[in-house]
């Protein structure tokens, strides 16, 4: 790719826009479905919770999310237009239990302890105050709530050729960031893969899925 391309690439993967935008949404999903999957496990849902989930993309994952219990209530929020319509299109059968919304990515629009539950995958990167949105996460959970946040390893990303402008992380930097929170404590499992990258290269992916509670 060059390097107007791996640009125009980063900027649709922090908010996929138009025509565009979908087909990078949909290769996303396909990339990016284990560490989702993962990130639903470790939700442990159980019947009539309220489900938050940040930057849902296409949300094609969402049917596997509702299976898990009865009755759950599924919030996503996105700051790309594209995607809210997209997910609302994909999932349409599910509109009764799922909510589609637009936001800055800053102020999360609830009220306090609101969810049950907090997912995001892959979106850390692009947090522009992340202390202050772990926060906001915070505030609009529930007591005893947890959020699960999964990304790869700074280790893998700063590998691959549209992440310049990312703000990466380890372990260690996501700890630090937690320890000026409100939040209590933290879960770590470490993960990998094999996939096939955006640039269509065949790599090994590490990853974590962190369990953050009140």
């Amino acid at each position: 790719m060059t390097e107007q391309e791996l640009k125009i690439l980063a900027q649709q993967l922090s908010n996929p826009e138009g025509e565009t935008g979908k087909e990078v949404a949909k290769m996303m999903n396909e990339t990016n479905i284990s560490m989702t999957k993962e990130s639903i496990k470790a939700l442990y849902l159980t019947d009539n919770e309220s489900i938050l989930e940040l930057g849902h993309g296409n949300a094609g994952h969402l049917s596997y999310l509702l299976d898990f219990a009865e009755n759950i209530q599924y919030t996503g929020l996105e700051i790309s237009e594209t995607m809210k319509s997209e997910a609302e299109s994909l999932n349409s059968k599910y509109l009764s239990q799922a909510n589609f919304q637009l936001y800055d990515g800053n102020k999360i629009p609830f009220e306090n302890e609101s969810f049950d539950k907090v997912m995001t995958v892959n979106t850390i990167y692009f947090w522009e105050n992340p202390v202050e949105f772990f926060n906001e996460i915070y505030r609009v959970l529930k007591k005893d709530g947890s959020f699960v946040l999964t990304f790869a390893k700074k280790d893998f990303m700063k590998n691959l050729p549209f992440t310049a402008d990312f703000k990466l992380y380890n372990y260690e930097d996501v700890e630090e960031l937690v320890a000026q929170t409100n939040f209590k404590r933290m879960i770590r499992s470490d993960k990998e893969e094999w996939i096939t990258s955006k640039t269509g290269t065949f790599v090994k992916r590490e990853y974590k899925v962190l369990t953050i509670k009140k």
